[in-house]
């Protein structure tokens, strides 16, 4: 099997799958994936993620919680309009899902933002666990039942035609409960019915027997598709699933790289890549309509706009997956790559080069630069600028983190590149995705960075004179002290924006190795004294928290660059 569809898609069908071996992938990376705390993100960035999605045959996306917000409500429009819409050649379009508690105002507004997709569906949901029912929602177990069967049926009467039920805390559920509250709304519409570990609490060979006596138990189950969602508190997310699908769930739904609340979800390119991996051979033939080859891009993308850093042995896409440095490990993948590797890197996104290994300094130029971009990063270049010098510096497209770079993004990174080398007796590969990767996820900043001076030491506090730059031009300087350098900067910000913040998280890794390393500064900020309206799926109010990256050789330039971006996504985020 290659990283394309090896099988042809079924037809899209609410409730049924004319393939008994279709696995139908939903992803809800813009909705829990958004959850996980620091992960917010733009409407734009959600929209660009969603059109990813869509290149990767992604059946179903979970767009968003239109209820929380109305930058939610405009983000689930938005793709909905847009990714909802367009079809391939094949006829795919994906189908877009907005979530919402089981009330009439929550599932109405929910329709109003999806109702222009192409194969819009609803998700209305409710606790079905004892401790959910007694202490969150203070109701019984026929009142549940009796909200969730007039809330299906209130759902479809809007117009709906392909709704799915969410029984939130299902694994802690009575099963008999479970069985009755599926058949009442399967009855009343839902074409879905979706069984999810919210607290990650079963092992897999419980969450396998719970699929199967669902799926042997429930009247009219045959009428819907059975769904599982897991989350990763006790590491089973991935097998969890897993384990479902061989017990007959056909939607498994997922997230990016893994992110979601408190320890995440299963993780899409786990469970994706094992069902392409293994499919076949053990889990009875078992495939999805997923275009692998794009998975390595997204999770990049997801990575940048989220925030959420990846641990370099992370399965499938983390930088080590696929890394090999034991001499034995090496011998024998010169002699046959099946020796250590189950998967083949190209089957995710990578692209193996055989080009010179050039070093770089301060006295390369740019086609060295675009040659050793096109080595270590796979980048393809594509020349549409009518002069000759501007040739590869036109238009390129980097394939591996997934983004496009235009004229002047690339003129940036060449300068960057020729600033660094200056500091430098050799520019890493390492230096070069870090450099590249400070451009590719840029939104409009509101505040920019416009220098600043530091003056520390052991005789008195650090002290740091500042100047942002505002979206409009206008130019506003600033000078506090503080604990340290990075305090006083921050604090000098702070004068010049005018917003109260805490930092709830700062940390500092170095890319490369030397006292000259490029420096990666990682901050989560709250905005004080401010919630957010966003419910979290068990229905309770969580503070909104924003991330920021900064990157360079000098440790508080990196800072402050990475305190803004927090920033920039803090005001740009309408409540």
């Amino acid at each position: 099997m290659n990283g394309t569809r090896s099988r042809s898609r079924p037809e899209y069908i609410p409730g049924h799958i004319p393939d008994p071996s279709y696995v139908r992938i939903l992803d809800t990376t813009l909705r829990d994936g958004e959850q996980a705390p620091g992960a917010a993100m733009t409407a734009e960035q959600k929209l660009q993620i969603a059109r990813q999605l869509a290149k990767m045959g992604v059946d179903i996306i979970e767009a968003g919680f239109p209820c929380a917000s109305q930058e939610d409500f405009n983000a689930v429009k938005m793709i909905a309009q847009e990714v909802g819409n367009k079809c391939d050649d094949d006829g795919y379009v994906p189908v877009i899902v907005a979530i919402c508690r089981c009330n009439e105002k929550d599932i109405r507004t929910a329709w109003e933002a999806v109702k222009e997709a192409k194969r819009p569906r609803l998700l209305p949901f409710i606790a079905t666990s004892p401790i959910h029912m007694e202490y969150k929602l203070g109701k019984t177990k026929q009142e549940v039942l009796q909200i969730a069967r007039h809330m299906v049926a209130f759902a479809r009467s809007l117009g709906c035609g392909d709704i799915e039920f969410g029984a939130e805390d299902a694994a802690r559920s009575d099963r008999e409960f479970l069985y009755e509250i599926f058949g009442e709304v399967i009855k009343a519409g839902a074409t879905t019915v979706v069984i999810a570990d919210t607290v990650g609490i079963t092992m897999p060979f419980e969450f396998g027997k719970l699929i199967s006596d669902i799926k042997a138990n429930t009247p009219g189950i045959e009428n819907a598709v059975i769904a599982v969602h897991c989350h990763n508190d006790l590491g089973h997310a991935t097998a969890n699933t897993i384990e479902a699908a061989r017990a007959g769930a056909r939607q498994l739904e997922v997230t990016i790289n893994g992110i979601g609340e408190r320890a995440g979800n299963a993780a899409f390119e786990e469970v994706v890549m094992a069902l392409r991996c293994r499919g076949d051979h053990v889990l009875s033939g078992l495939y999805t309509g997923i275009n692998t080859k794009h998975i390595l891009k997204t999770s990049k993308m997801v990575e940048e706009f989220s925030g959420m850093h990846l641990q370099p042995h992370k399965a499938i896409v983390g930088d080590n997956a696929f890394l090999h440095e034991s001499g034995i490990h090496q011998a024998g993948l010169l002699k046959h790559r099946g020796t250590y590797e189950i998967l083949s890197p190209e089957d995710i996104g990578y692209e193996r080069t055989s080009g010179p290994n050039m070093v770089l300094g301060k006295l390369s130029g740019r086609q060295a630069l675009k040659n050793r971009l096109k080595e270590v990063c796979n980048y393809l270049f594509y020349s549409k600028a009518q002069s000759p010098f501007f040739c590869f510096m036109s238009y390129f497209l980097p394939f591996q983190l997934g983004y496009e770079l235009k004229v002047d993004e690339v003129e940036s990174v060449f300068k960057n590149f020729k600033a660094m080398a200056e500091k430098r007796k050799r520019v890493t590969d390492a230096d070069l995705k870090a450099l590249v990767s400070e451009k590719v996820c840029d939104v409009e900043p509101i505040w920019k960075l416009g220098g600043l001076e530091v003056i520390c030491g052991t005789m008195k506090f650090s002290s740091t004179s500042i100047k942002l730059v505002s979206i409009d031009g206008s130019t506003h300087v600033a000078c506090s002290v503080g604990k340290g350098p990075v305090d006083s900067a921050y604090k000098a910000v702070d004068l010049i924006v005018k917003e109260a913040v805490k930092v709830l998280e700062y940390s500092l890794n170095t890319v490369t190795e030397g006292t000259d390393a490029i420096a990666t500064v990682h901050v989560v900020l709250r905005k004080e004294n401010m919630h957010s309206d966003t419910s979290t799926l068990n229905g309770n109010i969580i503070n909104s928290t924003f991330s920021g990256i900064g990157k360079g050789v000098d440790v508080v330039v990196s800072s402050v660059e990475a305190y803004l971006t927090a920033l920039n996504k803090m005001l740009q985020f309408k409540e």
